[in-house]
């Protein structure tokens, strides 16, 4: 299997306009000049960045379905069918963006679904977001590899006051043909939603079953009293890394709900950023995490206060059974000038068996008084007397414990728009049988 090249000469040979071009050359010289992270820096503990072997993959070839519409995975199928009407999509196959349209509605309004490497794309929108958390948290070398390799990206911008009435669904298929194994994908999203706007986006990663390695980026901006809902389902491939980072910034009176549901990947690490940098903006920030075998799911968050009277609010819920592992680390920082903000972290987490693991570390930085801040932690089995109750009432020990985790779920679940948490709902009820039985945790 070939080496990855991380030079810059091959960064500079791949295909796309000239500020793509250069933003990669600038990504691949830094990359040169970098070390890959371990596992002993306080952002990679308990992780598994140290099995990382870049060396088993090869950057993913261009689509070869550019321009057509590639056959949709079920689970992709699934996902669009429950949502039914649409305001846009997009499909991107292995990073490439091969279809991007927005209906009549969005584009009356001047709202604009386009791939990164066409024409009008918005090349000042690219990285406008990541910028805004240098100071700090600074990027490191696989941030470098992402931005040096990737080859396209679905931008969707939405202008002031314009009101998309149904969801946006962005598709990223990666080796989902089978013959494109061990190949890195770097697939990029960016969503601006201008003053007093409005959307909502659902976007989806699927893999095929080989080993690939995703490293998906998304910026997600919004101005002064914007609202977005945005939602991302992961079901990739049982031997997919994703290494993935998430940045979002709310201006003044904004309104950002943020879900994640990850479900699939060997590994599957989620770093997640948000700052609310106007006065009045609020984030609801909720995902679900569902490992079995030897699944791994690592979310890594930031909640950011940096103006006043702004408000957080993240709820992290998951289970783990087999031999799976979870790891959540979350920071919630109150910038000077951000009193009489609000912030709460929770973190919950089922251990449905013995050989199933999950830590959990929260952490507050405050350098403002005048604000509110909480969080709360637990990892354990499945409460034995909730499951004595069913049980003294004839139902099955398994069957009891599939009835407690999908009500685990279920109160998280509730605050997901509903297309979305059907899909999800039927995903996780498809594997709670397979995850829950006669050696769960007591």
């Amino acid at each position: 299997m070939r080496q990855v090249d991380l030079s810059p000469d091959a960064a500079r040979a791949l295909d796309g306009p000239p500020w793509l071009k250069a933003r990669r050359e600038e990504a691949a010289s830094r990359l040169a000049a970098a070390s890959l992270p371990t596992g002993e820096e306080e952002i990679w503990r308990y992780g598994r960045v140290g099995d990382l072997d870049l060396t088993a993959f090869v950057p993913a070839p261009a689509s070869r379905h550019a321009g057509s519409m590639p056959t949709l995975p079920p689970p992709a199928q699934a996902l669009v069918d429950r949502i039914g009407d649409r305001s846009g999509f997009a499909v991107t196959e292995n990073g490439t963006v091969v279809q991007a349209h927005l209906g009549d509605e969005g584009e009356r309004g001047g709202a604009r679904l386009k791939a990164a490497s066409g024409q009008g794309a918005a090349p000042e929108l690219w990285g406008a977001i990541a910028c805004q958390f240098e100071e700090g948290d600074a990027t490191d070398a696989l941030d470098d590899l992402a931005a040096a390799f990737v080859r396209d990206g679905t931008v969707l911008s939405v202008p002031r006051g314009v009101e998309i009435k149904h969801p946006v669904v962005i598709v990223n298929l990666i080796a989902t043909a089978g013959e494109r194994e061990n190949v890195a994908a770097f697939p990029r999203t960016v969503v601006s939603v201008g003053d007093g706007a409005s959307v909502s986006v659902v976007e989806l990663f699927v893999s095929g079953d080989g080993p690939v390695l995703a490293m998906p980026v998304v910026e997600l901006s919004l101005g002064d009293g914007a609202r977005l809902s945005y939602s991302a389902v992961q079901q990739l491939g049982p031997r997919t890394w994703q290494l993935g980072r998430s940045f979002a910034a709310a201006g003044r009176d904004a309104t950002l709900k943020c879900f994640t549901a990850s479900l699939g990947a060997e590994y599957a690490r989620a770093r997640m950023d948000s700052r609310l940098a106007g006065q009045g903006g609020s984030a609801e920030l909720l995902a679900v995490y569902l490992g079995d075998d030897h699944q791994v799911h690592d979310f890594r968050t930031l909640q950011e206060h940096a103006a006043a009277r702004t408000t957080s609010d993240l709820v992290f819920k998951g289970a783990v059974g087999g031999s799976a592992r979870s790891v959540y680390s979350g920071l919630i920082r109150m910038r000077h000038g951000a009193r009489g903000a609000n912030a709460f972290q929770t973190n919950r987490n089922l251990v449905l068996s013995d050989g199933a693991h999950a830590d959990s570390v929260p952490n507050l930085d405050i350098q403002e008084n005048d604000v509110r801040c909480s969080h709360a932690s637990a990892v354990g089995p499945i409460d034995p007397e909730q499951r004595f109750y069913l049980q003294s009432r004839g139902v099955p020990r398994e069957a009891a414990e599939r009835l407690i985790l999908l009500g685990y779920f279920e109160e998280l679940l509730e605050r997901v728009d509903r297309p979305v948490r059907d899909h999800v709902v039927a995903s996780i009820r498809g594997r709670v049988h397979a995850i829950t039985g006669s050696d769960a945790a007591t």
